[in-house]
């Protein structure tokens, strides 16, 4: 008879019948009610009323009994910890049974208990397991060592067992020596407890071979995380891990890819040993790629890192990379990512030919893909370009809809690569122009218009086909058809005249969107006031877009590689964006020694002049060093109609458009009412017409200007305050450990400023705060530290940080994006 029976039955007063069968004289019918009791329980009735009973059932030499008595008091010592101390007694007298199953099972149990009351009597028992002359004992002791220590470090520590586990790992057991590693990194992910020194690195090699296959991941993670005295250490290392590279697990290979990748970094780029390891990396990684789909997959995302850190592991590789037809679509898209960065002269007629292929395809994202693949090929291989249009103008005949906007988009990327060298394609492209349907695609395709309008006789009547519905078209695309009529106009300015009056009236007056309005308010301030500036800043000669676009930052990917074979390697994403700090504390590998708060924590170049200089860059902060990004920081305040006053009163009588507008002095009371022009040959006077004077006088400038002008002090506000943007929630407490940051931008007595408010609602103080910013159009930078004293519990309080913009400058985009770096203690 199967064990659903006691998942069944209708009986009334099933407790109480329960409670006389488990105090029972007869041992089968006790553990028959045992059983019906985790039954209960596992299907979700509530039978902690049978706590008493059931730990009486203890006392008995039946393992299988014993078994189920402590997976119920798992479950409800917590809720009945009063009762829980009953069992504390049969708990000390199991950890002594002959039995090692009995002992070690008395020992994870109380383990797992996490009542307080209990922690305080399972250190001796605790302690006398971890010296048992079982290592099945000692390796379930050193685990629950582990749990100990997420419930009380303290005691830990004050009872010695630190050093305990320390000896374990000089055991002649190989899986007590994993499972001591894996408590010990456990608890070093929540503070540190122990460092990996060469003594300890020798016990864990030694291991390290008869270990199981877990183990030898516990151990790899471990070894990762030292850091070798000498190239002669490092080399020693490297040779004793590299057979781990043929195992049959996944997880122990690419744990071992981590290490090696991290002591490649450590040896002189030009030693013989590096060469030879590189080659050993190669074949196991290849063999990864035959297992199953979701393997193939995790094995790709770390291959991708691997490629873009040591391109030369796997140049060889390149047909492991091509698609087969039965790859499930994460895995061809994975694939050909690798195949475009491993691609290079001497293996790009392979890959264009496979990628032609794929352009054929059923699946319509793969195909994207693909077509999209061999304007990268084009772009990295100069020798392939020619190929790769002239395949590219074949897939455009195939008259396939999204194969052609894939196509147009890639063309103009190359047309930017290599200029005045293909343009002889761009009838082919006109002629599709019809088919364009896609932002994407209708913006590349105007670009290319734009650019070329001198060489394309009817430029005018294809840009004027596309400003007939200018209103419904995407934002992307309204910014390009913008430039793409002013350039039009510099270049041919009698056939474009009326043409661009009623592009920049469409884009000031008739739009909503504030980056359009911004553009075209430049545009037209140009060329109404300078036309030969205009020239230079609108037809100005392009940068050459660089060859690889989607490389991951440096510093991230320094960050991955030192995580591959975990869910950051797979997402590309540092472990902080996807774990809460703090539920999962977060491990800091690659230790640097932390400087005090000042110059080094401001200092943006730091990480990068560490890593020149051999030592090893932080990967993660500790829980007790949390940075927090304030990205994205709007410093342009949107102007409404409850703001209009403000504007007014600092600017004595006269009314501001704010922001950009005012930047370039369109403000004051009113745009001036078109004034009657005299004939004139040239065209840009005509502009006027649409209420630009071609220049304006020193005398109708405004007194001040709003959004980012008015901080920066463009306009002359003197000692006047004007508009102060309220504060806004720039970091979420949720996000930071309980710390909430808002604020806001102000000008002060000719002084810029940050205004922010932090609210503690952690349960400790915080405090020794330091603040960096990024790199930014503005070159600001804070020029005063802020004030340490901490912030008690569910308390706020102000700072005001003076700013000035002598730091160096980096436009990013938007313009307005400035990047904040908070750091503190807890």
């Amino acid at each position: 008879m199967t064990d659903s029976k006691y998942f069944t039955t209708t009986k009334k007063g099933e407790i109480f019948e329960l409670k006389n069968e488990l105090n029972s004289d007869k041992k089968e019918k006790k553990k028959e009610a045992v059983k019906k009791v985790i039954a209960s329980m596992t299907v979700g009735k509530d039978v902690s009323a049978l706590f008493p009973d059931v730990v009486n059932c203890m006392q008995t030499d039946n393992v299988e009994l014993k078994k189920l008595v402590y997976l119920y008091l798992m479950n409800y010592a917590k809720s009945q910890p009063d009762l829980a101390i009953m069992a504390v007694n049969t708990f000390v007298k199991d950890c002594e049974d002959p039995n090692p199953l009995i002992r070690a099972l008395a020992v994870r149990t109380m383990g797992c208990i996490r009542v307080e009351k209990i922690t305080e009597y399972l250190c001796d028992p605790l302690r006398r397991c971890m010296k048992d002359e079982d290592p099945y004992v000692r390796k379930t002791a050193a685990v629950c060592v582990a749990k100990l220590h997420d419930m009380n470090p303290t005691l830990v520590k004050d009872q010695g067992f630190v050093e305990l586990l320390n000896d374990l790992l000089s055991d002649a057991n190989p899986m007590v020596v994993a499972n001591a590693v894996a408590a010990l990194t456990e608890m070093n992910d929540q503070q540190t407890v122990i460092e990996v020194n060469s003594q300890m690195v020798n016990k864990l090699l030694t291991a390290l071979n008869e270990c199981t296959e877990w183990g030898q991941v516990f151990i790899l993670d471990a070894l990762a995380g030292y850091t070798p005295r000498d190239e002669r250490e490092t080399q020693n290392i490297c040779e004793r891990i590299s057979p781990r590279l043929a195992h049959a697990n996944a997880a122990v290979v690419l744990s071992t890819v981590k290490v090696l990748m991290k002591l490649i970094d450590m040896m002189p780029a030009d030693s013989d040993f590096i060469t030879q390891l590189t080659k050993k990396l190669a074949p196991p990684m290849v063999t990864l790629l035959s297992a199953e789909p979701e393997i193939q997959y995790v094995a790709l995302r770390n291959i991708n890192l691997i490629v873009q850190k040591r391109p030369d592991i796997l140049k060889q590789e390149m047909k492991v990379f091509f698609v087969k037809y039965n790859d499930p679509i994460y895995v061809k898209m994975e694939k050909l990512d690798i195949m475009i960065r491993l691609a290079q002269q001497n293996n790009i007629s392979q890959v264009l030919s496979e990628l032609k292929e794929y352009a054929t395809e059923v699946d319509v994202d793969f195909v994207r893909k693909s077509v999209r693949a061999i304007g990268r090929c084009a772009i990295k291989v100069e020798t392939s370009s020619e190929r790769c249009v002239q395949t590219l103008l074949e897939l455009i005949q195939t008259k396939v809809n999204y194969v052609v906007q894939e196509a147009v988009v890639v063309i103009k990327d190359i047309f930017r690569k290599y200029p005045n060298r293909y343009e002889s394609i761009i009838s082919a492209l006109c002629e599709n122009l019809d088919t364009l349907d896609e932002p994407e695609a209708r913006a590349s395709m105007i670009w290319i218009i734009g650019e070329y309008a001198e060489r394309i006789d009817n430029a005018d009547e294809l840009l004027e086909s596309f400003v007939e519905g200018f209103h419904d078209e995407n934002t992307q695309v309204q910014l390009q058809l913008l430039t793409a009529v002013v350039k039009l106009f510099l270049k041919r300015p009698g056939v474009a005249q009326a043409l661009v009056q009623r592009v920049l009236s469409l884009a000031t007056q008739d739009s909503d969107n504030p980056d359009l309005r911004d553009r075209g308010f430049i545009y037209w301030r140009l060329l109404s006031a300078d036309p030969a500036a205009a020239k230079n800043v609108v037809l100005t000669e392009k940068p050459l877009i660089s060859e690889e676009t989607d490389l991951l930052e440096p510093s991230l990917l320094e960050q991955l590689v030192c995580h591959i074979g975990t869910l950051a390697s797979v997402y590309h994403k540092p472990p902080s964006a996807f774990i809460d700090p703090a539920k999962a504390p977060l491990r800091q590998i690659n230790p640097i020694p932390t400087a005090k708060f000042g110059s080094s924590l401001l200092d943006t170049s730091s990480a990068t002049n560490a890593s020149r200089n051999g030592s090893a860059p932080t990967v993660i902060p500790s829980q007790d060093q949390v940075i927090a990004d304030l990205l994205s920081l709007d410093l342009n305040a949107p102007a409404t109609s409850a703001n209009t006053g403000g504007y007014g009163a600092s600017m004595s009588g006269t009314t501001s458009m704010g922001g950009l507008d005012d930047l370039l002095g369109l403000g004051g009371d009113s745009m001036p009412a078109a004034p009657a022009m005299a004939s004139s040959n040239n065209p840009f006077d005509s502009l006027a017409g649409l209420g630009m004077p071609s220049a304006v006088p020193a005398a109708q400038q405004p007194a001040s200007i709003g959004g980012l002008a008015e901080i920066f002090g463009s306009g002359g506000f003197g000692a006047s305050s004007g508009y102060t943007h309220p504060k806004e929630m720039w970091l979420d407490a949720s996000k930071a450990m309980g710390m909430q940051v808002e604020g806001t931008f102000v000008r002060r007595n000719g002084r810029i400023s940050m205004e922010i408010t932090i609210t503690n609602r952690a349960m400790q103080a915080i405090s020794e705060f330091a603040l960096q910013f990024n790199k930014n159009s503005f070159g600001l930078i804070p020029v005063e530290q802020m004030d340490q004293s901490p912030i008690l519990p569910n308390q706020s309080k102000n700072f005001t940080i003076v700013c000035d913009t002598s730091g160096p400058v980096q436009v990013t985009t938007p313009l307005t994006n400035l990047q904040v770096r908070l750091i503190y203690k807890m």
